[in-house]
């Protein structure tokens, strides 16, 4: 009972946090939005509602669902390889986006399809991080071990990554420098012309993770136990890949690499809770994750020029996962 109200009070707070990080994220910036003040008929009027809805709404929308994506899909990942350290990006759907990514941004450079570039890149991130995604349930078939399991999705991750060093080696300069944009991780890429695809991808995913909460826990205590309770450990395993990979994906095929969210936040969750029980730390990672995201790019858009966000969230994430290794010894 005492668990019960401390997390309806802890869900209350923090949906309420989210609500303020949201305003808070939607107006600031170079130019600070009074948010009392978000309609008028003056021509100052007229470019600061341009500013808001067609700049900075798409932008917060995508700080939520990326921070929500990335710490669900990091949970489910600890949870599954029964490892603190293990993050969304660790079956290697990061380094498939990267090299579809590189691929069209080299090619279209090199053939002076500069146009093609953005809406190539996003589809070329999806299919990479779904080949890399269905490589790994294909192995997962056949492999009992989720050992076994990570190391094959490290060493594809591997493999994706020296094709790209490759294709950075014979890149020209503009290709290049397209490319490691990319890799810092932007809020900013997603207009509202994109924002219903990511939309459709992330809440596929969370839907799928939300239908896996009985599983998620019977996996707590172990395979044997999970087994035990009637749970389908290889149905279940192939869930986790897929909801993963349409998270961490999709938000990497629009945002690129944002790095320890999705490690960070699930110890978090469950530091606050005082409980692993995923239909708890489920919806508060998903939540923290939100608040973070958006914590970190009011801290970018303090800048003169904004900072990638991926800089801003390893700020927040590295000391995180360094607690870690030292209460773990």
């Amino acid at each position: 009972m005492e668990i019960m109200k401390n997390s309806t009070l802890f869900f209350i707070s923090v949906s309420f946090l989210t609500l303020v990080l949201f305003l808070l994220d939607l107006c600031s910036g170079s130019i600070w939005i009074n948010p009392f003040e978000l309609t008028g008929g003056t021509s100052a009027d007229a470019v600061r509602n341009t500013i808001l809805f067609n700049l900075r709404l798409p932008k917060v929308i995508v700080a939520v669902l990326a921070g929500s994506a990335l710490s669900v899909s990091g949970l489910m990942m600890q949870t599954l390889f029964r490892n603190p350290l293990a993050g969304p990006y660790i079956l290697g759907v990061s380094s498939g986006a990267s090299l579809g990514v590189a691929f069209v941004t080299m090619c279209s450079v090199m053939l002076a399809w500069t146009p093609f570039v953005h809406f190539g890149s996003i589809a070329a991130a999806i299919l990479g991080s779904t080949a890399v995604l269905l490589l790994v349930m294909a192995v997962s078939r056949r492999v009992q071990s989720n050992v076994s399991l990570l190391i094959v999705g490290m060493m594809f991750g591997s493999i994706a990554g020296a094709l790209v060093s490759l294709m950075q080696n014979f890149a020209n300069p503009d290709a290049l420098k397209l490319f490691i944009v990319w890799t810092l991780g932007s809020l900013e890429s997603v207009g509202w012309t994109d924002m219903p695809i990511m939309l459709c991808i992330v809440l596929l995913g969370l839907v799928l993770s939300l239908l896996l909460l009985k599983p998620l826990n019977g996996l707590l205590l172990g395979e044997d136990y999970a087994r035990g309770i009637g749970i389908d450990v290889q149905r279940t395993r192939l869930g986790i890949v897929l909801a993963t990979g349409l998270l961490a994906g999709g938000v990497t095929a629009f945002c690129g690499p944002i790095a320890f969210v999705g490690v960070a936040v699930p110890h978090i969750a469950r530091g606050i809770l005082r409980t692993s029980n995923h239909r708890l730390t489920l919806p508060a990672s998903a939540l923290i994750g939100a608040d973070l995201l958006l914590i970190c790019d009011v801290l970018a858009s303090l800048f003169t020029y904004p900072l990638p966000i991926s800089t801003v969230s390893a700020l927040f994430g590295a000391p995180v996962i360094i607690w870690i290794i030292l209460k773990k010894n």
